[in-house]
C-alpha cells in the first residue's frame, strides 16, 4: 500500500501548516475526519474537497453528502459548463483521484461561514511499517478566531430588535428598501 503525504495551508494565517499522511485505499471521508480533528473543526458542518489543476481551477468535487442535481431538474445551458463532476467522500478513495506528482486540492468547510484550505501533495511512498493511518505528521499555527457576536445591551428590547429585523427583511423581499438612503443614514 502507498502512503500519500499532503500539506494544508490557509490564506487567513501564514503560520498555519498541517501535514497529513493517508493510505491510498482510504477515503476522502477519512481525510475529512483527520482534518476536522486536527484543525478543531466540528463534525456537524458540511465540507467538500475539490480536485484542482496546477492553477487551482476546480475540476471535480468530492462532497460529504450527495448534492448532485437531479437529472430531471433543468439546468440553464450557460450554467452547465460550470458544474463540476461530483463524488461522495465515503465512496471516493484517495488513490483514485490523486494522479499528479503535486496534485492540488481545495478543502471547503462550513458553507455558511466558509473556511477554505489549500492542499498539495508532497509525496507518495510505499508503506514500510504497519502504522494506523491517517495521521497528522506536522501541526503549526492555529486558525484565526472568528469575531465574537455583538452583545445585546440590557436596555435593548430583544422583541423590538426581532420585529425591526423582520420588517427590514420583508422590505428587502418586497424590493421597497432604499439601499442608498439606508447606508447614508446609518454611517
Amino acid at each position: 500500500m502507498h502512503i500519500y503525504k499532503f500539506r494544508m495551508l490557509t490564506d487567513t494565517n501564514d503560520e498555519f501548516i498541517r501535514d497529513f499522511e493517508i493510505l491510498g485505499n482510504q477515503t476522502f471521508l477519512d481525510f475529512n475526519r483527520i482534518i476536522q480533528e486536527n484543525v478543531n473543526l466540528g463534525s456537524e458542518e458540511l465540507a467538500s474537497f475539490h480536485i484542482c489543476n496546477q492553477k487551482w481551477t476546480k475540476l471535480k468535487e468530492i462532497t460529504l453528502l450527495d448534492m448532485r442535481i437531479d437529472e430531471e431538474e433543468e439546468v440553464e445551458e450557460e450554467d452547465k459548463e460550470f458544474i463540476e463532476e461530483q463524488f461522495i467522500m465515503k465512496d471516493s478513495k484517495i488513490k483514485d483521484f490523486i494522479k499528479e506528482p503535486h496534485q492540488r486540492l481545495v478543502y471547503e468547510y462550513d458553507f455558511l461561514d466558509i473556511k477554505t484550505f489549500f492542499i498539495e501533495l508532497l509525496g507518495v511512498w510505499k508503506q514500510k511499517e504497519d502504522h494506523p493511518y491517517p495521521i497528522c505528521s506536522l501541526s503549526k499555527g492555529v486558525l484565526a478566531i472568528p469575531p465574537t457576536p455583538p452583545v445585546i445591551e440590557e436596555e435593548d428590547d430583544p422583541e423590538a430588535l426581532r420585529e425591526q429585523l423582520l420588517e427590514d427583511f420583508n422590505e428587502l423581499l418586497n424590493g421597497t428598501i432604499d439601499y442608498q438612503e439606508d447606508t447614508e443614514n446609518e454611517y
